[in-house]
């Protein structure tokens, strides 16, 4: 069984930086396509950043790119974005998700941690 457990949500003024990490297991993790998604409040899902395990390629959705680097840990099984520069749109509840085709809304994913950029 897939298992998501994402941590470093917060609070931060416009400008600032966080770390967000996610713990995975229940699957080969070191081959997986991994994102991270957000849900601002309102909106639907979106993905934010993407990295392949097998070889360490990544993207970035446009709106973050030069400002947030996603990353992973493959002997630790652990998923990171790091965020730089935030903006007041970045306010959303991130998740890690695991890429299994189809819509991003059934990728199985954590319980999200929120990030809540506010002056």
């Amino acid at each position: 069984e897939v298992q998501l457990v994402e941590s470093g949500g917060g609070l931060v003024q416009p400008g600032g930086s966080l770390r967000l990490s996610c713990a995975a297991s229940g699957f080969t993790f070191s081959s997986a396509l991994m994102y991270w998604v957000r849900q601002a409040p309102g909106k639907g899902l979106e993905w934010v950043s993407a990295i392949n395990n097998d070889g360490g390629s990544t993207t970035h959705k446009d709106s973050v790119k030069g400002r947030f680097t996603i990353s992973s840990d493959n002997a630790k099984n652990m998923l990171y974005l790091q965020m730089n520069s935030l903006k007041l749109e970045d306010t959303a509840v991130y998740y890690c998700a695991k890429w299994e085709g189809g819509s991003v809304a059934t990728w199985p994913r954590g319980q999200g941690t929120q990030v809540i950029v506010s002056s």
